[in-house]
């Protein structure tokens, strides 16, 4: 493990604007400096000799995708490699088939983007979806049997769980092993969203259990260029999914069939093994883990301390690196209202922050990565009165 003092602020090994404070890793990740040095020689070497490069790509992604699939300590068998987390939600959807009649099990903090794919997915065969209300403080024990009665009292068979390992809007923790024993029990198979838990969490196939199919993003906590997301099944049910576009590897195994995806640019997967690599030799996955947890805990109290903000409302199962902060009764209610603020933030203090709204509650959204310090949180902490005050004065006058 690297000697590299974590309390260090070592912003300059990103590529990011040093002059705006970067509190939003959760959204779209942030790219070390020698993953892009690296993915700038891998789109020279394509453009130079594009037949050469897409001749030789299907191997050099299973090459790849055994690096990953290593970080992610699972077998590269049961990994395929797709653009992001939503991709590989659509890839299992438009792969099974939802009896007509049954149901389909979410949770009021799936994605929104999910939601939708489960949905369509729904109406086209027939199927049901059902949404489970999961309250901010339920402790995981909590949780999984909210998960067991809702499997335990329906009048459809459940065909399907799809559950989110760490929640996007909500920044929750779920217990998916749980979760998915208890959906195996009623004869249901189960997908976990886990597009925030690589990185993030140091075995998150080991923490969803037997679940049957697992997606998670690698452009979030691990860093990786974006339009980079794994995609893994288990057993007998893998041999039945299929890219989303069919290319010439259609008539491969899984998952083989995903390593050519005709001209696409997949440069970003190859380059990804240079960002797990290099957190661990200049942090460590362990000590960075434990810094953003640590880090991401201490924001949440700073900021809750200047809104006067109760936290206990959030904290039965929070996520290690992300944390939500209440906002004022009111504030970001609804998801324009959310995006309008998170403008003005930007604009206003030059932080980059995630406002998130559930269930007509609005949320900030923290997170903390190894480029983050103290003093970005202080930073918001000071400009934050303020700005949410002129917001609101801003927001009443329109009105």
């Amino acid at each position: 493990m690297s000697s590299h003092s974590l309390d260090a602020h070592p912003l300059d090994a990103w590529a990011l604007d040093p002059h705006v404070r970067h509190l939003n890793h959760g959204s779209f990740g942030a790219v070390p400096r020698v993953t892009l040095d690296a993915l700038r020689e891998l789109r020279t070497e394509m453009d130079a000799n594009p037949c050469r490069w897409f001749r030789g790509l299907p191997e050099r992604v299973a090459l790849a995708r055994v690096e990953i699939a290593r970080y992610l300590r699972v077998s590269p068998e049961a990994l395929a490699l797709v653009p992001n987390a939503s991709a590989g939600v659509s890839t299992v959807l438009g792969s099974l088939d939802l009896p007509a009649g049954s149901e389909v099990l979410l949770t009021d903090h799936s994605y929104g983007a999910v939601t939708m794919g489960v949905r369509r997915a729904a109406e086209r065969t027939g199927a049901h979806v059902r949404t489970l209300h999961v309250p901010l403080d339920a402790t995981p024990e909590e949780i999984a049997a909210l998960f067991a009665d809702a499997l335990g009292d329906t009048a459809r068979p459940t065909s399907l769980v799809v559950v989110d390992q760490v929640t996007s809007a909500t920044a929750r923790l779920f217990p998916v092993a749980d979760i998915a024993a208890h959906a195996h029990a009623a004869g249901a198979l189960v997908l976990v969203d886990g597009a925030h838990a690589p990185g993030m969490l140091a075995d998150p196939l080991g923490d969803a259990g037997d679940a049957d199919f697992w997606v998670g993003n690698l452009h979030k906590w691990p860093c990786a260029p974006r339009g980079t997301a794994a995609l893994v099944a288990r057993g007998d049910l893998a041999q039945r999914l299929h890219p989303v576009i069919d290319s010439w590897g259609a008539p491969y195994p899984f998952p083989e069939r995903f390593d050519q995806q005709g001209t696409v640019d997949l440069a970003p997967w190859l380059a990804a093994p240079r960002s797990l690599d290099f957190v661990e030799e200049r942090f460590g996955w362990d000590a960075a883990r434990h810094h953003m947890s640590e880090l991401a805990g201490e924001a949440q109290r700073l900021l809750a301390d200047t809104l006067d903000a109760d936290t206990s409302t959030v904290g039965g199962s929070p996520a290690p690196a992300m944390r939500l902060v209440p906002l004022p009764a009111g504030v970001a209610a609804d998801q324009d209202a959310a995006h309008a603020l998170q403008r003005h933030l930007a604009d206003t203090t030059a932080c980059e922050t995630a406002i998130t709204t559930w269930n007509g509650h609005g949320f900030l959204r923290v997170s903390a990565h190894l480029y983050n310090d103290r003093k970005d949180y202080a930073h918001l902490a000071d400009a934050l009165p303020a700005a949410l005050a002129a917001s609101a004065a801003s927001s009443a006058s329109r009105s």
